[in-house]
């Protein structure tokens, strides 16, 4: 194994989401704090199922009672093609989200009343023995094209009346314009990004460079590309990933 060395000074951080709306964002704080560029570029991108494309399916959310969020995208996407199909808000369905941000987020269409919205604590889990409570209901799972395994799984084996509905597409972006995507640190939010990596960039080596990973999924598809995965998000110590590189880059960049 050799002896451990100090890991190597950071100058540069891409991360494969789009900039931050908001001004003085985390990112924007760790760059300043440090004296080192930060970089946004999404590498995946989100398209819209058309109204004409969905009716395809023959889904109608009139025929359901419940819905569940897995993301904010999914909010965003079933509400947008309820107005395109004119179909009215029921003031009685209820809405089981993955989160407490999804939930949070929801407040944009619904009025928020206790027991209309229910909140999980970041996973589908978190909610099952609330949805078995009311296996009455018919949910419908707006996702993208893309779902994890475990979800569909999950709900089976709780024995509910699910629907999948794919109400928007996650494609891979085109980076043709970044030359090369040789910076310190590249941070990941999903496998998705991983693969839009190597579509984009299929010979990429790793070498001096950190990858930096937010979530299990995202974690597991670095493995499987045999990368090196360098700083892992969410831990015990830190939650956020901008806490995360903020105590990595202080301890790379010490006294340096």
């Amino acid at each position: 194994m050799g002896h451990q060395k100090l890991p190597m000074k950071v100058k540069s951080i891409l991360v494969s989401q789009p900039k931050p709306q908001t001004e003085n964002h985390p990112y924007m704080q760790l760059a300043s704090k440090h004296k080192i560029d930060v970089d946004f570029r999404s590498f995946i991108e989100v398209r819209e199922v058309e109204a004409s494309e969905f009716r395809k399916d023959k889904i109608t959310p009139k025929l359901f009672t419940s819905f569940i969020f897995p993301s904010r995208n999914a909010v965003d996407h079933f509400f947008r093609l309820c107005k395109d199909m004119r179909v009215e808000i029921n003031p009685e369905w209820k809405y089981f989200c993955t989160s407490e941000a999804v939930a949070f987020y929801l407040q944009k269409f619904v009025p928020y009343r206790k027991r209309k919205i229910y909140p999980g604590k970041g996973h589908l889990a978190d909610l099952i023995p609330i949805m078995k409570r009311q296996r009455n209901q018919k949910f419908l799972l707006p996702t993208s094209n893309l779902l994890k395994p475990s979800i569909p799984e999950q709900l089976d084996k709780a024995g509910l009346n699910w629907t999948r509905a794919v109400m928007f597409n996650t494609v891979t972006s085109d980076l043709s314009d970044l030359e090369d995507v040789t910076y310190d640190v590249l941070v990941f939010f999903s496998p998705e990004g991983i693969r839009s990596l190597y579509t984009n960039f299929p010979n990429f080596e790793q070498n001096r460079t950190r990858i930096a990973a937010f979530g299990t999924t995202t974690k597991k598809a670095i493995e499987e590309h045999e990368l090196r995965l360098d700083i892992a998000v969410p831990t015990e110590e830190y939650r956020s990933m901008t806490e995360a590189l903020d105590a990595y880059v202080t301890k790379a960049n010490k006294d340096k």
